[in-house]
């Protein structure tokens, strides 16, 4: 159904995540921004999970090798089909033929391709997920690469029916970040009494920049040193994505999809899980600050967000169900 034309390096077919196996060492993938596939999926009556292309390096070009209806979620940048400017967030249909291209996005770090019906690509320890690092799952279990070609299941549905970008159907602590700045719920973590009180004030206070070396396993932030209050040594624990460890040299580093299951560096907090979609769409060199929350508003942020997908999904239904009636009502007339 899709052809790949042009892509950059680690693009690749992702879903919801692979779950249950983090006991054996296999981490959980999946998508970095979880509320752009959701809703994807949903502005297309797809199921939740269903899988997508993720694209964090641009352009990205594809062809359309039977009629299909999409949406491009994520970042918001320059996005034309079949020679033609199309909207993001917006469900549009591809005829057969017809070439998408993905430019790199003014606003955000990465692109999410959904198409009516999902990524269809072998379902591997109940995901269809690429595990670049095991190099399984996914297509062939590796990123894409020219000439590749994607089968899904297909599908046309009604055009014109979009969504607000969460970064502006959503509202809450994070509503009023500055450019270039991204706001991050943290909670406080195991280890957090270990630090002086210098370093966890100094957690909290500054703009931690986001560094080159960031990538899906996790992402490095530099601002300074957090000290310990004595050295210490730990056992190995499980990490789980939004973890925010600190290694020897004290600039800590924000665990994401890919991260490893198991550690040792020191836990200073976790961001949290309604909130890690803002650190996948924040660019390398982009400044992240950290606002202290206790469990109780990490949940109630989280219903917040699972509000608005449900809204996007109830919103969408009734949107092509009116086009099934306009349709059959004019069959009706015609007979």
């Amino acid at each position: 159904m899709i052809t790949v034309l042009e892509t950059g390096v680690l693009n690749s077919v992702q879903d919801a995540g692979r779950f249950g196996y983090r006991h054996l060492g296999v981490s959980t993938s999946g998508v970095m921004d979880p509320v752009a596939l959701r809703c994807g999926n949903a502005l297309l009556g797809n199921v939740a999970d269903a899988a997508c292309i993720e694209v964090q390096t641009f352009p990205f070009k594809v062809r359309f090798d039977k009629d299909v209806s999409l949406v491009v979620t994520g970042g918001q940048g320059v996005l034309t089909l079949g020679g033609r400017k199309i909207l993001p967030w917006t469900v549009v249909t591809a005829r057969m033929g017809d070439v998408l291209t993905l430019e790199r996005p003014v606003i955000g770090a990465r692109m999410y391709l959904c198409v009516c019906g999902g990524i269809d690509v072998p379902v591997v320890l109940g995901s269809r997920s690429t595990q670049l690092r095991g190099g399984f799952g996914g297509y062939l279990g590796r990123p894409l690469e020219v000439d590749d070609e994607i089968v899904g299941t297909g599908g046309c549905l009604p055009d014109g029916f979009g969504a607000i970008p969460p970064s502006e159907g959503l509202v809450g602590a994070c509503a009023e970040e500055k450019e270039k700045t991204v706001t991050l719920r943290a909670i406080p973590a195991t280890d957090y009494a270990l630090f002086t009180e210098e370093a966890q004030a100094r957690f909290w206070s500054a703009s931690w920049q986001i560094t080159a070396q960031s990538n899906r396993l996790g992402y490095r932030l530099k601002g300074g040193a957090l000290m310990l209050k004595h050295p210490i040594e730990l056992r190995s624990y499980g990490v789980i994505p939004g973890l925010i460890q600190v290694p020897p040299a004290g600039e800590p580093i924000v665990q994401m999809a890919d991260a490893n299951t198991a550690g040792g560096y020191p836990r200073i907090a976790t961001v949290i899980e309604a909130d890690l979609w803002r650190l996948a769409q924040a660019r390398i060199g982009s400044f992240v600050r950290l606002q202290r929350c206790d469990h109780a508003a990490g949940l109630e942020a989280m219903e917040d967000v699972e509000k608005y997908l449900k809204s996007i999904r109830e919103n969408s239904a009734l949107y092509r169900k009116s086009f099934i009636r306009r349709d059959a009502g004019q069959t009706g007339k015609k007979s």
